[in-house]
């Protein structure tokens, strides 16, 4: 079938049955309401199991029975993991290095929602920590799970945005660090992390040779529970992407997508065979379009200091 902004998760996962019947498929942020859950739900139709991960465990209960709901049969796995805590994604990846599965994919799905810049327990800014440091800390502890001698390559997929085009990149002086004057509103730490999830992908599937290829998406303009947060909504008013009253702008010059639709170009970086031989790929509207990143996040240079720089601020090298 021939996907586009329409096509829905389901249609996707339908389409690619074969590609997802047996493997054991991670997805982070799957709570009812974002599209996290409405990927997890399509996957699970197919998928040998499916790890659900949140900071709440009531929350995660009411996403499994919601998928169970709909597909009885689905094996779920429950996962505490609260990406705003580097030392509570140590203890989940922990976990997860525990578990007598391997990974096949990993989808970095979620994030901090919009709001005014504030620190993290760590004294991160808090969308930085949780949209970057934390999946990048996680996937770098679970190489070895994504990773076996003589398999196909291991597939990590990041959502990102195309709002990251719309911020000056990366902020290398005092990276990822709460300091006063560095940030002028909550949309520039949410357009420098999701740089960050692009620039990610680049560089892991550079560095993993091979053995992981690593792809990023844009998954569209969609009304999710997280930007309904009150601090959510007012960002997003005061940038015109809603309207003064609240809602959805519909007339700004591309469509509002359903949470379906917003999963589909997840469910396809995730899952479409072809991409073994793009890594590092940018996904929009579920097609290539790497042309679409912007100078200051695909430039080489720039890709490799982000890297570094992360890893200067966990305190650990990696060597996917």
């Amino acid at each position: 079938m021939s996907f586009s902004a329409e096509t829905t998760a389901e249609q996707v996962a339908d389409a690619f049955a074969s590609e997802i019947a047996e493997k054991n498929v991670l997805i982070t942020g799957t709570s009812i309401g974002g599209i996290g859950f409405e990927t997890a739900r399509a996957v699970a139709k197919y998928a040998n199991l499916v790890i659900i991960t949140g900071h709440d465990a009531e929350r995660l209960q009411l996403t499994e029975d919601a998928i169970k709901k709909d597909f009885p049969s689905a094996n779920i796995r429950k996962l505490i993991l609260d990406l705003s805590s580097l030392a509570t994604v140590r203890d989940a990846a922990t976990e997860v290095i525990g578990y007598d599965e391997k990974i096949d994919v990993l989808i970095n799905n979620a994030g901090a929602p919009l709001g005014p810049p504030k620190s993290n327990p760590e004294g991160f800014e808090n969308q930085i920590a949780t949209s970057h440091l934390g999946p990048f800390l996680f996937t770098n502890l679970i190489p070895h799970k994504l990773i076996v001698a003589g398999g196909p390559p291991g597939r990590v997929v990041f959502v990102s945005s195309l709002a990251h085009a719309m911020g000056p990149g990366i902020k290398f002086d005092q990276f990822a660090k709460l300091v006063p004057g560095k940030y002028a509103n909550g949309m520039e730490p949410y357009q420098e992390a999701k740089s960050a999830n692009i620039m990610t992908a680049i560089e892991l599937s550079k560095r993993a040779k091979g053995r992981i290829v690593a792809v990023s998406l844009h998954p569209g303009a969609i009304v999710t529970t997280g930007s309904q947060n009150p601090e959510s909504k007012a960002l997003l008013m005061a940038a015109g992407i809603y309207t003064p009253d609240g809602e959805p702008n519909r007339a700004l010059p591309f469509p509002w997508k359903t949470l379906a639709q917003g999963a589909a170009t997840t469910m396809v970086a995730a899952f479409d065979p072809s991409l073994s031989d793009k890594p590092g790929a940018f996904l929009h509207d579920c097609q290539v379009a790497t042309q679409l990143i912007a100078p200051h996040t695909s430039d080489p240079e720039n890709v490799k200091k982000l890297w570094e720089a992360t890893e200067r601020a966990i305190g650990q090298e990696f060597d996917p």
